[in-house]
Protein backbone atom coordinates (compact mmCIF):
# COMPACT_ATOMS: atom_id res chain seq x y z
CA UNK A 1 0.00 0.00 0.00
CA UNK A 2 1.28 3.05 -0.78
CA UNK A 3 1.69 6.59 0.89
CA UNK A 4 -1.33 8.02 -0.84
CA UNK A 5 -3.52 5.23 -0.51
CA UNK A 6 -2.41 5.11 3.66
CA UNK A 7 -3.63 8.78 3.87
CA UNK A 8 -6.47 8.34 2.03
CA UNK A 9 -7.36 5.30 4.60
CA UNK A 10 -7.13 7.16 7.30
CA UNK A 11 -9.06 10.36 5.97
CA UNK A 12 -11.87 7.68 4.89
CA UNK A 13 -12.31 7.20 8.97
CA UNK A 14 -15.00 8.48 11.22
CA UNK A 15 -12.26 10.22 13.56
CA UNK A 16 -10.00 11.80 10.83
CA UNK A 17 -10.72 14.81 8.58
CA UNK A 18 -7.78 16.96 7.19
CA UNK A 19 -8.05 19.59 10.34
CA UNK A 20 -7.63 16.28 12.68
CA UNK A 21 -5.08 14.92 10.84
CA UNK A 22 -3.05 18.31 10.55
CA UNK A 23 -3.25 18.50 14.14
CA UNK A 24 -2.37 14.54 14.58
CA UNK A 25 0.62 14.95 12.34
CA UNK A 26 1.60 18.54 13.12
CA UNK A 27 1.45 19.42 9.59
CA UNK A 28 -0.78 22.59 8.07
CA UNK A 29 -3.96 21.24 6.84
CA UNK A 30 -2.72 22.61 3.39
CA UNK A 31 -0.28 20.20 3.24
CA UNK A 32 -2.87 17.55 3.82
CA UNK A 33 -5.28 18.96 1.04
CA UNK A 34 -2.32 18.93 -1.33
CA UNK A 35 -1.12 15.26 -0.37
CA UNK A 36 -4.39 14.27 -0.60
CA UNK A 37 -5.39 15.85 -3.96
CA UNK A 38 -1.99 14.13 -5.15
CA UNK A 39 -0.80 17.82 -6.07
CA UNK A 40 2.13 17.11 -3.77
CA UNK A 41 3.75 13.88 -1.83
CA UNK A 42 4.70 13.71 1.83
CA UNK A 43 8.28 13.09 2.48
CA UNK A 44 10.90 12.43 5.61
CA UNK A 45 8.86 12.72 8.95
CA UNK A 46 5.81 13.76 7.40
CA UNK A 47 5.74 10.43 5.28
CA UNK A 48 6.94 8.04 8.26
CA UNK A 49 4.48 10.13 11.07
CA UNK A 50 1.82 8.85 7.83
CA UNK A 51 2.87 5.30 8.47
CA UNK A 52 3.01 5.35 11.64
CA UNK A 53 -0.33 6.61 12.46
CA UNK A 54 -1.58 4.00 9.67
CA UNK A 55 -0.38 1.13 11.41
CA UNK A 56 -1.06 2.30 14.81
CA UNK A 57 -4.65 2.66 13.63
CA UNK A 58 -5.66 -0.21 10.92
CA UNK A 59 -2.39 -2.81 12.61
CA UNK A 60 -2.49 -2.64 16.21
CA UNK A 61 0.97 -0.59 16.00
CA UNK A 62 2.77 -3.40 14.03
CA UNK A 63 6.13 -2.56 13.07
CA UNK A 64 7.95 -5.26 10.94
CA UNK A 65 7.96 -3.66 7.63
CA UNK A 66 7.29 -5.60 4.21
CA UNK A 67 10.51 -7.44 2.84
CA UNK A 68 10.53 -7.13 -1.43
CA UNK A 69 12.86 -8.81 -3.28
CA UNK A 70 14.74 -6.84 -5.94
CA UNK A 71 16.91 -7.19 -8.82
CA UNK A 72 20.52 -5.84 -8.91
CA UNK A 73 21.43 -4.57 -12.29
CA UNK A 74 24.59 -3.73 -13.74
CA UNK A 75 24.87 0.07 -15.64
CA UNK A 76 23.14 -2.09 -18.59
CA UNK A 77 21.96 0.68 -21.60
CA UNK A 78 19.03 2.96 -20.51
CA UNK A 79 17.10 1.07 -23.55
CA UNK A 80 17.50 -1.98 -21.53
CA UNK A 81 16.36 -1.36 -18.24
CA UNK A 82 13.11 0.15 -19.40
CA UNK A 83 12.52 -3.67 -20.92
CA UNK A 84 9.38 -5.38 -18.58
CA UNK A 85 11.41 -8.31 -17.74
CA UNK A 86 14.98 -7.63 -16.32
CA UNK A 87 15.75 -11.09 -15.60
CA UNK A 88 18.35 -11.31 -17.98
CA UNK A 89 19.75 -8.52 -16.93
CA UNK A 90 19.80 -9.29 -13.34
CA UNK A 91 23.32 -10.24 -11.55
CA UNK A 92 21.72 -10.80 -8.60
CA UNK A 93 19.15 -9.75 -6.18
CA UNK A 94 18.63 -8.13 -2.67
CA UNK A 95 16.11 -8.29 -0.22
CA UNK A 96 15.05 -4.98 1.53
CA UNK A 97 12.15 -3.45 3.44
CA UNK A 98 10.40 -0.01 3.13
CA UNK A 99 10.04 0.27 -0.36
CA UNK A 100 6.55 1.87 -0.98
CA UNK A 101 4.80 -0.06 -4.02
CA UNK A 102 6.09 0.12 -7.46
CA UNK A 103 8.52 -1.46 -9.72
CA UNK A 104 11.96 -1.80 -8.27
CA UNK A 105 15.51 -2.28 -9.69
CA UNK A 106 18.59 -2.06 -7.68
CA UNK A 107 22.07 -0.52 -9.12
CA UNK A 108 25.36 -0.06 -7.68
CA UNK A 109 26.93 3.33 -8.17
CA UNK A 110 30.08 3.55 -10.52
CA UNK A 111 31.78 7.04 -10.51
CA UNK A 112 31.37 10.43 -8.49
CA UNK A 113 28.64 12.30 -9.72
CA UNK A 114 26.31 11.92 -6.79
CA UNK A 115 29.03 11.02 -4.27
CA UNK A 116 27.24 13.80 -1.90
CA UNK A 117 24.23 11.54 -1.98
CA UNK A 118 25.19 8.09 -3.04
CA UNK A 119 29.17 7.18 -3.05
CA UNK A 120 30.91 4.76 -5.74
CA UNK A 121 29.58 1.07 -4.89
CA UNK A 122 26.72 2.15 -2.83
CA UNK A 123 23.23 1.06 -3.56
CA UNK A 124 20.56 2.87 -5.21
CA UNK A 125 16.65 1.48 -5.44
CA UNK A 126 15.38 2.70 -8.26
CA UNK A 127 11.39 2.76 -9.05
CA UNK A 128 10.37 2.02 -12.97
CA UNK A 129 6.61 2.87 -11.93
CA UNK A 130 7.60 6.69 -10.74
CA UNK A 131 8.53 8.39 -13.66
CA UNK A 132 6.66 12.39 -12.57
CA UNK A 133 9.74 14.84 -12.57
CA UNK A 134 9.80 15.88 -9.46
CA UNK A 135 12.26 19.46 -8.38
CA UNK A 136 14.90 18.10 -6.59
CA UNK A 137 14.16 14.56 -6.60
CA UNK A 138 16.73 11.87 -7.98
CA UNK A 139 16.25 9.70 -11.46
CA UNK A 140 17.96 7.28 -13.59
CA UNK A 141 17.72 8.67 -16.90
CA UNK A 142 19.11 7.83 -20.51
CA UNK A 143 21.74 10.65 -21.24
CA UNK A 144 20.73 10.72 -24.79
CA UNK A 145 23.36 8.48 -25.97
CA UNK A 146 21.25 4.98 -24.88
CA UNK A 147 23.58 5.17 -21.54
CA UNK A 148 21.89 5.12 -18.03
CA UNK A 149 22.99 8.13 -15.78
CA UNK A 150 22.10 9.34 -12.08
CA UNK A 151 21.26 13.09 -11.47
CA UNK A 152 18.81 15.52 -9.70
CA UNK A 153 16.19 17.36 -11.50
CA UNK A 154 15.88 20.79 -11.18
CA UNK A 155 13.47 23.74 -12.66
CA UNK A 156 14.30 26.79 -13.98
CA UNK A 157 15.63 26.31 -16.14
CA UNK A 158 14.65 22.23 -16.60
CA UNK A 159 18.09 20.05 -16.07
CA UNK A 160 19.61 17.04 -14.37
CA UNK A 161 22.22 17.86 -12.60
CA UNK A 162 25.09 16.19 -10.33
CA UNK A 163 25.33 16.46 -6.87
CA UNK A 164 28.76 15.75 -6.38
CA UNK A 165 32.07 16.76 -4.69
CA UNK A 166 33.43 16.99 -7.67
CA UNK A 167 33.35 20.31 -9.91
CA UNK A 168 34.29 19.36 -12.75
CA UNK A 169 30.94 17.05 -13.80
CA UNK A 170 28.20 19.12 -15.74
CA UNK A 171 24.53 18.98 -15.86
CA UNK A 172 22.48 18.01 -18.28
CA UNK A 173 20.15 20.37 -20.29
CA UNK A 174 17.84 17.82 -22.50
CA UNK A 175 16.79 19.21 -25.80
CA UNK A 176 13.54 17.26 -25.31
CA UNK A 177 11.53 15.43 -22.62
CA UNK A 178 14.11 12.88 -21.70
CA UNK A 179 13.59 8.72 -21.37
CA UNK A 180 13.65 8.53 -17.33
CA UNK A 181 13.87 4.86 -16.33
CA UNK A 182 12.97 5.41 -13.05
CA UNK A 183 12.57 7.77 -9.60
CA UNK A 184 15.46 6.85 -7.09
CA UNK A 185 13.69 6.14 -4.14
CA UNK A 186 16.61 4.80 -1.71
CA UNK A 187 19.76 4.98 -1.51
CA UNK A 188 22.11 2.23 0.46
CA UNK A 189 25.43 3.06 1.69
CA UNK A 190 27.86 -0.02 2.66
CA UNK A 191 29.96 0.67 5.67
Amino acid sequence: MNIFDKLDRLLAEPNFNQLALSAKLRVAQSSINRWSQRQSEPRGQNRDAIDALYREHFLGGATAPEAIVVPVLTWVSAGAMTRDDLSQEAIGTITVADLPGGDWFALQVVGDSMDRISPPESTIFVNRADKQLISHACYVIDDGEGNATYKRYRTNPPRFEPFSTNPSHEPLYPDNDPTVVGRVGMSQIRM
